[in-house]
């Protein structure tokens, strides 16, 4: 199938679908401070996803300065840099638990650094709202603490591949990162795949630095498939898109929502162009969706001018924890707030409903829609 029946036929498909164990020994203080509310993060503001990681704070900061006041508390987020380091990401977590009396944590970046991380919310039994990972591997029935909000990668590969499937496309291949999410990722095409009983999708591995991307680039297209899906993020996802444009401009791309950050998009300008993807929230630039023009407000306030769906889906996860901070009440513990999340029913943030009925793993939201990149790197349609 050629690029264009792809791109147009993605097109309209978009238009249809919408801890430290040692933590409690230190004495956490417990009702919280009554004056301010302390919410702890860690995430890489440095290295390898610096771009996404910068964003997710934006929204961070957007949607806890919009929510300021809650029972006349000041909401402080305290952010650490991990540099998208795995076992910086625990050290800090260890820290923001013990030592900085968090009442929550939120949006801890990365699969392989949640991974490090889960255990330990799971040990000091502290709420912990939205891991900024779709990983299935994370969203385990033991961990009653934490509540995610985004669909998951698998999720998002099986729409990806069953759409392409629909369209015709089986001859698929996969370029995927050596890291826990291109792992889970091929293995979430995979199954995709097998389950259309279709052949599985050709496999080729980057390293985790990214270092080989024209051996593996030229591996690829030797391979002639009709689609090429990429199990990466951030800035190796630009270089792949960049050297894909450039030995073969025709191969259709497709990737999931962690794929690209806004500066990723606006540096590849129209090599954008075609590229589809999957979103587990509305576009953040269609104002049609009151949560969207409550998000660009907000982000407008403290000055951001620009908007993705980064720092959209950071705002959005900041809306859910404020949500529960409100419900807990004024005497404010973990427990109530565990408990206040625990409780959110058909939550309608303004065409974003968050529902954690279902119980644990909890999982708020099942928005998922699919869009393809114009040449302005906005979503098409």
């Amino acid at each position: 199938m050629q690029r264009r029946q792809f791109t147009q036929s993605l097109m309209a498909a978009s238009a249809g679908l919408l801890l430290a164990p040692s933590s409690r020994a230190v004495g956490v203080q417990d009702p919280m401070d009554a004056k301010s509310v302390t919410i702890g993060c860690s995430l890489g503001t440095t290295g390898a996803l610096a771009s996404l990681g910068k964003e997710l704070k934006q929204g961070l900061d957007a949607g806890l300065a919009q929510a300021k006041g809650i029972h006349g508390r000041e909401i402080k987020l305290l952010a650490m840099d991990d540099g998208y380091d795995a076992a910086r990401s625990e050290d800090n977590v260890r820290k923001l638990i013990a030592d900085a009396n968090v009442v929550s944590l939120i949006s801890c970046m990365g699969t392989a650094n949640n991974q490090r991380i889960l255990p330990l919310v799971d040990e000091a039994q502290i709420p912990y709202v939205a891991p900024q990972s779709g990983a299935t591997s994370l969203r385990k029935a033991e961990y009653r603490s934490v509540f995610h909000v985004r669909a998951s990668y698998t999720d998002e590969a099986q729409r990806l591949a069953q759409k392409l499937v629909s369209m015709g496309i089986t001859e698929l291949a996969v370029v995927y990162q050596d890291t826990a999410f291109g792992r889970e990722f091929l293995a979430d095409v995979t199954k995709a795949m097998a389950a259309a009983k279709q052949p599985a999708p050709k496999a080729f591995k980057l390293d985790a630095q990214g270092a080989q991307v024209a051996d593996v680039v030229g591996k690829a297209v030797a391979a002639k498939p009709n689609a090429v899906l990429l199990g990466t993020a951030g800035d190796i996802t630009a270089t792949l898109v960049n050297e894909f444009k450039k030995v073969s401009p025709s191969t259709p791309l497709a990737a999931t929502s962690v794929a690209l950050s806004g500066d990723n998009l606006r540096q590849l300008g129209g090599k954008a162009s075609g590229i589809a993807l999957s979103m587990v929230l509305p576009d953040a630039a269609r104002t049609s969706f009151a949560v969207v023009r409550d998000y660009q407000k907000a982000m407008r306030a403290l000055g951001y001018q620009e908007f993705s769906a980064r720092s959209f889906e950071g705002y959005v996860n900041a809306r859910v924890l404020a949500e529960g901070l409100e419900r807990a009440g004024r005497d404010l513990t973990r427990a109530k707030l565990r408990n206040a999340l625990a409780g959110i029913r058909s939550n309608d943030l303004g065409g974003l409903s968050i529902d954690y009925a279902s119980g644990a793993p909890y999982v708020g939201s099942r928005f998922l829609d699919l869009g393809v990149m114009g040449a302005n790197g906005k979503f098409v349609g």
